[in-house]
């Protein structure tokens, strides 16, 4: 009996041992699966930043109005939202850096949710710049356009209902590209962290 007690013993301790060496394979996994997925945030917002700054040097550079305040305005919104969108950048690059060097599951949990949070705010300042700019837009052209000098209600009223229509299909747009670059990416973060959350329990 006290045999196959001691086999008993050194057999749970045999389980135990591989059930360590288990979870540390599988966190060494979604921790490089996490790392390679911030990885491609941080590429994809350098991406973007590039393609987007890119593409308005191909379009001629005509005053926004006759006003310099309100095209002083528009130059200090540029300026602000280059700033924002490098803060942002830096921001994905420092939680690339912090999931790289963590060595533990709560650290590497907290990286992912950060990261979560930074892509959300990310994704929700983007849609509130172009929804900002867009309603400025329109309401200058609007006020300019010979419909309001002759003081035309209906049509005053069916350009800005068509207009906020035209700025919701494009917010839902901008909001679709969105899921589908950094969405998926942030699907595969939460599957890692749920994982995580397995072995730390």
């Amino acid at each position: 009996m006290k045999e196959l007690d001691l086999l008993k013993k050194d057999w749970q301790k045999n389980v135990n041992s591989f059930e360590q060496v288990s979870e540390s394979e599988i966190y060494k996994m979604i921790h490089k699966r996490s790392s390679s997925i911030v990885k491609w945030i941080f590429i994809i917002s350098i991406i973007e930043f590039v393609l987007l700054n890119s593409l308005s040097f191909l379009f001629p550079d005509e005053q926004m109005s006759k006003s310099g305040v309100i095209d002083a305005f528009i130059d200090v919104l540029d300026y602000l939202s280059y700033g924002v969108a490098l803060f942002f950048m830096y921001l994905f690059y420092k939680n690339y850096r912090s999931i790289s060097v963590t060595s533990n599951t709560k650290k590497l949990m907290e990286c992912i949710i950060n990261t979560r949070k930074t892509v959300k705010y990310y994704i929700a300042y983007n849609l509130s710049l172009i929804l900002f700019i867009s309603l400025l837009l329109v309401f200058y052209r609007v006020q300019h356009s010979p419909i309001w000098t002759s003081a035309d209600t209906p049509k005053i009223i069916f350009t800005c209902l068509i207009s906020v229509f035209l700025i919701l299909v494009l917010l839902v747009f901008v909001w679709l590209f969105y899921q589908l670059i950094y969405g998926i990416l942030l699907k595969k973060l939460n599957r890692n962290y749920v994982e995580l959350k397995k072995i730390d329990l």
